[in-house]
């Protein structure tokens, strides 16, 4: 397995320095802010993409109700793991694709995809099988949601400012959770559960239609725009990093796909992929199965657990914002990349060990009313910290790979997150039937607390074992 550049490069030439950063007073001019307008865009796409997965989790209390459709906790799962294994193979073709056709196009397709399927699965009915297409076929457009906005990224900022960038469009996935925390309870109170579970599918699914128009009239690659909208001082800022200078406009221009069988030879698609898997899963934990506990635990109607999964998912833009912030404050005081990176990643996975305690303050007889109190504010803090170290995890394929690499290794990536996704799945759906067959509510939830609680710091570990120092990829 590789590690960096071949075997003939690295004999004719000294290792690549790990980069480091100038001072702030020392800071090349921006010359313009289209990059941010630019990161705005993806900040509303990936709101709306997280918005129509979370939409499912509210629904789960109809759906497994008497009064709805009946299901088990296991149907249940089964609509979630139908999506997330769907979008883990998608994500695979989704990089390779969008590498090949570039960022516009590519992102552009993925959410008119993602968006007809969303109000598709209205028509679903009671029946799970229906469900489980539906819900599959939406994962094939969202798979190309992250590829997409971190390709852009890698095109549009310095290294310097990835993470901080990756950390504001990242908030949509915090956004889109907190949005639906209100948003869906609201259409099944105010339109009744039978009708309102399909018209929360209709409008998030149209949101993605008007974001299309945005996209299409200001979007592009900076070589396209550059001497237009584009500044010719902050195209050179935007390229600061690459080697003479900015890049060639037919280089720019031209997008070029790179095989990812070659690139999982590259232990630095697998620290990436490895980290995905272990921690992904966490998230999809809290986004899918989150308004279910709150449920079962403090038997909390559809309408209670609006406000305390929209204080959860706020807290989770503040990780958002803080993951990127901190690393680029340690580079702009002069650390290597990598050394900031990492030791950020550190800190950011021994943060989620807070959910070892959420169970032991869950006791209602113990804690009286502050039990729940106790109970969203160690999820708070879970949340935060997973985003600080999402933020920069998604970083990573475009410290170590060349741009034309990105999109493709974060596919990679995520498609191993999302298998990592579908174990979770099943492991809940698996735990709450078990264990509510027996009469017992509380140690299914118990398991998955302290599985979170330590999958952070394990993924920390894989990856410094697999990337122990900085070694960017060259030859491909």
């Amino acid at each position: 397995m590789n590690t960096t550049n071949s075997q003939d490069s690295s004999a004719s030439l000294p290792p690549a320095p790990e980069p480091s950063f100038r001072p702030p007073g020392a800071r090349a001019s921006a010359g313009g802010n289209l990059r941010w307008l630019i990161c705005g865009l993806l900040l509303f796409s990936t709101t709306i993409n997280s918005l129509d997965k979370f939409v499912i989790g509210y629904l789960k209390d109809y759906f497994c109700s008497a009064d709805g459709f009946g299901w088990s906790n296991s149907h249940f799962s089964y609509i979630t793991i139908s999506f997330t294994i769907s979008w883990s193979v998608a994500t695979l073709l989704a990089g390779v694709v969008i590498d090949k056709i570039g960022s516009r196009l590519g992102l552009g397709i993925a959410v008119a995809i993602w968006s007809t399927f969303e109000i598709l699965n209205s028509f679903a009915g009671r029946h799970v099988v229906m469900h489980m297409i539906t819900r599959s076929l939406l994962g094939v457009g969202e798979a190309g949601a992250f590829p997409g906005a971190l390709k852009t990224v890698a095109e549009w900022f310095p290294k310097k400012e990835r993470a901080f960038a990756t950390g504001i469009f990242n908030t949509g996935a915090s956004i889109g959770a907190m949005t639906a925390a209100l948003f869906v309870p609201w259409c099944l109170i105010h339109y009744g559960p039978a009708l309102g579970w399909r018209l929360s599918l209709v409008y998030t699914g149209g949101i993605g239609f008007v974001w299309l128009i945005f996209w299409f009239l200001l979007g592009g690659v900076p070589a396209k725009l550059r001497g237009n909208r584009l500044s010719e001082a902050e195209y050179a800022y935007i390229h600061q990093d690459d080697a003479g200078g900015a890049p060639s406009e037919k280089a720019a221009e031209t997008p070029r796909g790179v095989s990812w069988f070659k690139l999982l030879t590259y232990r630095q698609t697998w620290a990436y992929s490895v980290g995905k898997f272990m921690t992904d899963g966490i998230w999809w934990f809290y986004l899918f199965w989150l308004p279910d506990y709150l449920h079962k635990q403090f038997h909390m109607t559809t309408e209670q657990v609006r406000w305390p999964t929209f204080i959860a998912w706020s807290a989770a833009i503040v990780g958002s914002l803080l993951g990127g912030r901190i690393p680029m404050f340690l580079m702009n005081k002069g650390w290597p990349l990598y050394k900031a990176r990492t030791t950020s990643m550190l800190l950011f996975a021994a943060l989620p060990m807070s959910a070892f305690f959420v169970q032991y303050f869950a006791n209602v007889e113990r804690f009286g009313d502050n039990a729940l109190v106790y109970v969203i504010a160690l999820i708070c803090f879970a949340l935060a910290a997973h985003q600080m170290w999402s933020a920069n995890l998604y970083t990573t394929p475009s410290d170590m790979f060349p741009k034309k690499a990105v999109a493709s290794v974060s596919g990679i990536g995520i498609a191993a997150g999302g298998l990592g996704g579908a174990t979770i799945q099943w492991l809940v759906g698996l735990l709450t039937d078990y264990f509510e067959g027996h009469g017992d509510t509380h140690t299914a939830y118990t398991i998955m607390f302290v599985v979170a609680a330590l999958a952070y710091l394990t993924a920390w570990v894989i990856f410094k074992v697999l990337v122990p120092r900085w070694k960017p990829v060259t030859d491909l």
